[in-house]
């Protein structure tokens, strides 16, 4: 695929996520809009200068610590939002377009579905974490790993037809590639739930205040 229909379509997968975003939900406020952008500026961060590269393009790094972790204090909309602009532009300002375009999907995906596990399975926001604190754990670690545990699945799914149709490369190389980066996710994965809830923990109590002191 050339350079320009590469940007083609990302530009129109940017437009469908952003329409089923409307979907989910309409409208954000204030404080949400802060809080994604920062989350998708520390996910760019965490990739472009903490990251391990391997090879075929796969590297490991805690950018999806900031999808689940944005999709835990706020919702699925706002974490798959943070993870697929903040990762996404990582991968354009790496020069790799044609990485963005399936970021910008995968990371999306996370942030739904950390989400939807956590808001609409356990309601971790109705939950005091003070009570049976070893099954609140448990809720926050499965939240959060549900969406990055998927991940492990659909990166190297994805990937395959990535580099079979926009890089060009045999259904061999790709395959490969595609193991190598399953193994790499599965690493990210686990260490990035590990981040995000410790993160949850701590910042949770502040987050409920502000809201509190809004009300």
């Amino acid at each position: 695929m050339t350079e320009n229909g590469m940007w083609l379509l990302f530009a129109a997968i940017v437009v469908v996520i952003v329409f089923v975003s409307v979907l989910f939900k309409r409208k954000f406020t204030v404080h949400e809009l802060a809080i994604t952008g920062i989350m998708a500026g520390l996910s760019l961060v965490a990739y472009l200068y903490l990251r391990v590269p391997f090879y075929g393009g796969s590297s490991f790094h805690l950018g999806n610590t900031f999808v689940a972790l944005t999709a835990l204090l706020l919702d699925g909309v706002s974490g798959g939002l943070a993870g697929a602009i903040g990762l996404s532009l990582a991968d354009i300002l790496a020069g790799d377009p044609g990485y963005a375009i399936t970021t910008f999907i995968l990371k999306f995906l996370i942030g739904i579905t950390c989400g939807l596990v956590a808001h609409k399975v356990f309601h971790l926001k109705d939950l005091n974490p003070n009570e049976h604190r070893t099954a609140y754990l448990l809720k926050v670690i499965a939240s959060a790993g549900s969406g990055l545990l998927l991940n492990v699945i659909t990166d190297p799914f994805l990937g395959y037809f990535r580099n079979v149709y926009i890089f060009g490369h045999e259904d061999s190389v790709a395959a490969a590639l595609s193991k190598i980066a399953g193994g790499v996710t599965f690493v990210n994965s686990v260490v990035s739930t590990v981040c995000a809830v410790i993160l949850y923990l701590a910042l949770r109590p502040a987050l409920a205040r502000i809201l509190q002191k809004k009300r």
